[in-house]
């Protein structure tokens, strides 16, 4: 068996904070994990930690980015199920990455920042995919509703929305983004 290179460790231990980071801003949101308590956790020095990242905004950062969907050009009822279909997810176990920037979005100006980011992404790419005018306020509009719902289900644990499949859900979501779609 061949010992790993010196950049292949490199690469572990970064793999290593950066996932140990992920499930603790889940767990504890953005105020409450220290770089002490990843570097802790990940069994590296804080130090180490910094050198990767250089802040705890910046490890945040890094956490909670997510693989964006291909950028193609989908039509509004291609949107409309890629939206419902997501829910599955959304309504099941959350990735570490999203359960952590929901937890801190709302108690933290920079975690606050960081959503915003990725929610302008994400309005941006819907919006591209809705014909007629307001096309962005639409999209935004139907992002803010998937992310209440993931909200009311993950974070505030609201029995009717954790009550029923996801299908009902979406079910009952679709005349409401097919609307917004068309304008």
């Amino acid at each position: 068996m061949s010992e790993l290179s010196r950049a292949e460790r490199r690469q572990r231990t970064e793999r290593r904070i950066l996932d140990t980071a992920r499930e603790l801003f889940a767990q504890r949101g953005f105020e409450r994990t220290t770089i002490r308590a990843v570097a802790q956790a990940a069994e590296v020095d804080p130090a180490l930690v910094m050198q990767y990242y250089g802040s705890k905004q910046r490890l945040f950062d890094a956490a909670v980015r997510v693989a964006e969907p291909p950028a193609g050009e989908a039509g509004p009822e291609e949107l409309i199920e890629e939206l419902l279909g997501s829910l599955d997810v959304k309504l099941g176990e959350l990735p570490p990455a999203s359960l952590a920037m929901m937890r801190s979005m709302l108690t933290h100006p920079e975690a606050a920042a960081s959503a915003r980011g990725v929610l302008g992404r994400q309005i941006e790419r819907v919006g591209r995919s809705l014909p007629g005018e307001r096309a962005r306020l639409r999209a935004a509009l139907m992002t803010m509703i998937m992310l209440g719902v993931a909200v009311g289900h993950q974070l505030l644990e609201l029995d009717e929305l954790r009550d029923v499949p996801p299908e009902d859900i979406a079910r009952l979501l679709r005349p409401c983004l097919q609307a917004l779609s068309e304008g």
